[in-house]
């Protein structure tokens, strides 16, 4: 089985995701943006059983601005790891901790919220896809 390995910022905080994703693709909702530090944030989602922390579990923290993520980071450098969605029962560990995943987006969500249109074909959905309580609704590239 295929694994991922990555680390925070510091390297203090190790990660290791096994098999695939269960998706990818783009965020462009105001609070990854603001957590993110960034316009847009890459996503891969993956079963809350395929990710483990290898190193460095005693410098996780976890951030929770509302009940749907909780957003881990390393105490010691800041460096960003994961968002762990109990309401999709999936982790979103961002793509750039995991430097050898080859990551291939498939949509874009919240994307009525977007600071940085991008034109790549993939759907654009105004908020989430409906099986994870979104409306469904796809808006204009």
């Amino acid at each position: 089985m295929t694994k991922y390995k990555g680390e925070c910022f510091c390297g203090a905080v190790h990660v290791e995701v096994t098999g695939e994703p269960e998706g990818m693709g783009y965020c462009h909702c105001q609070s990854c943006r603001s957590w993110s530090g960034g316009p847009v944030n890459a996503f891969s989602l993956w079963k809350p059983d395929a990710v483990r922390v290898t190193a460095g579990s005693e410098h996780l923290a976890t951030f929770s601005k509302t009940p749907a993520s909780e957003r881990q980071y390393c105490k010691k450098c800041g460096g960003h790891l994961m968002t762990n969605h109990p309401g999709l029962q999936l982790v979103d560990v961002f793509t750039a901790t995991l430097p050898e995943l080859d990551f291939k987006p498939g949509l874009h969500i919240n994307y009525a919220e977007t600071v940085l249109p991008m034109k790549d074909g993939l759907p654009k959905m105004k908020d989430f896809p409906a099986e994870f309580g979104g409306s469904g609704e796809q808006v204009k590239e």
